[in-house]
């Protein structure tokens, strides 16, 4: 319920790609099959880091131009410094506010309603 809240929440913000980003670096880093890593990373690339990419990610010229010397034989790693400046961007700008937002608010109150119904099943 969490994550959903705070999809929603980006998405009012317009910067969803930041969740989306994040989460298809921690599915890409469970990939096994080593032609699944290429087509899932060349994914991830094109999604959310080449120039113009639908879902373009903030990040600094530095770490783009590293992932894009190096997709065309990634590793699982290979996302790990733009996944970390991401990590740090939501953690320091956009979670703080969605700690205030009325959509997280909603959601401690649902969580809290659902916790006394559990102690009190009665209600």
């Amino acid at each position: 319920d969490g994550l959903a809240a705070f999809r929603t929440f980006l998405k009012s913000e317009f910067s969803e790609e930041n969740v989306e980003f994040w989460l298809a670096c921690e599915d890409f880093k469970k990939t096994k099959s080593s032609t699944k890593i290429a087509s899932k990373a060349q994914k991830i690339y094109s999604d959310f880091i080449q120039d113009d990419a639908p879902k373009e990610i903030n990040i600094d010229f530095h770490t783009k131009t590293h992932i894009s010397q190096n997709i065309s034989e990634p590793t699982l790693s290979c996302f790990d410094d733009a996944q970390r400046l991401i990590y740090s961007l939501m953690a320091k700008d956009s979670f703080p506010r969605f700690l205030r937002s009325e959509a997280y608010k909603e959601l401690v109150k649902k969580r809290q309603n659902r916790n006394q119904k559990r102690w009190l099943p009665f209600l």
